[in-house]
């Protein structure tokens, strides 16, 4: 077969999971060994998508249902990567809890299997393939610590609501295939005039499956009970991995069949976007828990990205490439805080609960300060800059209003970062926290503070990067 290499990264993936799964069921207290196994899995699997992949012109594969490009590669280093930081600082916090099993790392693998079949599909059934094999090792990481019953309850109400999401996304496939006769991108692109409109269905139903696995509005009512119901280290997951993979099937869905039908679901996109930043602003106001705040604000940032992809440009999809590259370090960076607030083996999560940190720990709360900051787009670090090129990119095509609105809900989310600043330097003190965090974790806490800080020393690194990205 031609080009199988280009599926290397995938058939390794594939094969370590079966591998580790039978090493797991019969070898006891392997779960360190899995861990670690798993760890090194990742980071091979970088390694070959780096060095089969990143460099190779638009291929398609497989009766054209696969498609490799620099999109496709880029996306699955990041996600790569990103699974890698969640799974080792994860370790401490697992083994609190006692739910570190061998079960925790394969599903994690799971799963970013699954986004890497998202990230490389050309073909509405390889794609759907990808987020349900993605979407069923997230149920179970959502209900991952049985003995509390919030967790339960996240993984109840995540699989009913994605399920039914995968019902409707479903129905959007078949309507697609029912007008065009084919589930091919590049096939359905000539399958259809501009007057076709009843395509638009379809179109809008497989909007909606996308928008509720990226929680933008008004597709969102699943992520903040999610968001606080399941364990820390997968709410990490959460907020960061699966948004790659749903971010690059909305640049393949949309701008690879249907670019001519623009007019009809760029007004889709922009209400999604100009609904998720404003709502994700105003609803996290109120939130007296941080990773409840973190849920509504993940739904505001998500909203940016969209406006990228909203302009209709290449401009546009490499701004919100690299504002969710951007995001993820921002989040990473905010969840090792979050990470480090142990007491007595107990995690703390209440916004009260960081009164006074920067009295007993003032380079935590320094990293806090830091991150929230580049959260609400002030200059110079990193978050600004993010919004920066998703504004110009928005303003460049004339959409005035879109760009207005982002600037007002910018300035209301700036609101709820800095009460937690507030909160962070002028309140009461309270007991200290544990200060022996494991080293993977300090790590993860000092490299992406200093990514956020130094970003305006060298932004041409990423810009760079991502401007080899074109899709139109």
């Amino acid at each position: 077969m031609n080009n199988i290499e280009l599926v290397f990264p995938e058939i390794f993936l594939a094969l370590s999971i079966m591998f580790l799964l039978i090493l797991g069921v019969f070898k006891k207290e392997s779960s360190k060994i899995i861990q670690n196994a798993s760890l090194l899995v990742l980071l091979i699997t970088a390694v070959i998508t780096f060095n089969e992949t990143i460099s190779v012109d638009q291929t398609v594969i497989f009766n054209s249902s696969i498609i490799i490009d620099y999109l496709s590669s880029f996306m699955k280093i990041i996600t790569l990567l990103a699974a890698f930081i969640v799974l080792i600082i994860s370790s401490n916090y697992l083994r609190t809890f006692k739910i570190f099993k061998i079960e925790y790392p394969i599903l994690i693998l799971s799963s970013v299997l699954g986004m890497m079949i998202m990230i490389s599909s050309n073909d509405l059934i390889v794609f759907y393939m990808g987020l349900e094999l993605q979407s069923l090792a997230l149920y179970v990481l959502a209900t991952f610590n049985r003995d509390q019953i919030k967790s339960s309850e996240a993984g109840l109400k995540y699989f009913v609501l994605s399920a039914l999401s995968s019902g409707l996304l479903l129905y959007g496939c078949s309507l697609i295939y029912g007008f065009t006769g084919t589930t091919n991108f590049n096939l359905i692109a000539g399958q259809f005039d501009n007057s076709d409109y009843a395509l638009t269905f379809g179109i809008v139903f497989v909007l909606v499956g996308l928008a509720f696995k990226i929680s933008a509005v008004p597709f969102h009512m699943w992520a903040p009970d999610v968001y606080e119901g399941s364990p820390t280290s997968v709410t990490l997951f959460f907020t960061m991995v699966p948004k790659i993979a749903a971010l690059t099937v909305f640049i393949r869905f949309l701008y690879v069949p249907f670019l001519e039908l623009i007019d009809q679901w760029q007004l889709i996109l922009v209400f999604i976007s100009i609904a998720s930043m404003l709502f994700g602003a105003i609803a996290a106001i109120g939130q007296k828990n941080l990773k409840r705040l973190i849920a509504y604000s993940s739904i505001s940032h998500i909203g940016y990205a969209l406006a990228g992809l909203a302009t209709g440009s290449n401009d546009g999809i490499q701004s919100s490439v690299l504002y969710i590259t951007i995001y993820i370090v921002m989040n990473l960076g905010f969840f090792s805080c979050l990470l480090m607030m142990k007491r007595n083996n107990v995690y703390y999560e209440k916004i009260d609960d960081l009164s006074g940190l920067s009295k007993n720990h003032p380079l935590l709360s320094l990293s806090l300060l830091i991150i929230l900051f580049s959260l609400a787009g002030i200059p110079p670090l990193a978050g600004f800059f993010a919004k920066f090129y998703i504004f110009k990119s928005v303003i460049e095509q004339s959409m005035y209003f879109l760009a207005i609105v982002g600037l007002l809900s910018t300035v209301v989310a700036a609101f709820y970062y800095l009460r937690i600043i507030k909160i962070m330097y002028f309140d009461e003190e309270k007991e200290s926290y544990d200060k022996d965090h494991s080293l993977w974790l300090k790590f993860s806490l000092a490299a992406s503070t200093l990514i956020i800080l130094i970003y305006f020393i060298f932004p041409s690194q990423l810009v760079d990067a991502v401007s080899k990205i074109n899709i139109i």
